[in-house]
């Protein structure tokens, strides 16, 4: 049981990891190609590159715990593993696959950190469609040392 929770504690340490590094990584390239107050279609294409990233990164961390329950014999094959996996992390849970007994807790686990990760992407992508509404920044002035 302990293996069970520590394996489960590395795969969430994971997808912090992953979740961290892909919306670092989106951030830097918002800053760069999102200005408050430009026209909506070149923020519509932001909008598209921010889900599909966001997609990318929880697609990656449901294929980590998919080839986790494949690895440790709790699930046969990868696409029942994907499957179980994509229904638990988004806490859909169909419960037409179920893991054994031992790795249930794992697969509680799973459904926290999807929870924790698609608010967290869900917290970023409003922020991003908040930038558009922002007020253009006004131009700062220089009030040290220059005369009035």
């Amino acid at each position: 049981m302990v293996v069970k929770i520590l394996i489960a504690t590395a795969l969430l340490t994971l997808c912090v990891v992953i979740h961290a590094g892909g919306i670092t990584w989106a951030v830097r390239q918002v800053r760069r190609r999102e200005a408050p107050g430009q026209p909506l279609w070149p923020w519509l294409r932001l909008f598209v590159c921010v889900a599909a990233w966001i997609v990318v990164l929880h697609v990656a961390e449901i294929t980590m715990w998919s080839l986790v329950y494949v690895w440790g014999d709790a699930i046969e094959g990868i696409q029942s593993a994907a499957y179980f996996s994509v229904a638990t992390y988004t806490t859909t849970g169909y419960g037409d696959v179920v893991l054994p007994e031992d790795w249930r807790l794992v697969g509680a686990i799973e459904s926290l950190t999807g929870i924790l990760m698609c608010g967290w992407s869900t917290g970023f992508f409003f922020a991003v469609v908040s930038r558009m509404y922002a007020d253009p920044a006004p131009a700062t002035k220089n009030t040290k040392g220059s005369p009035s």
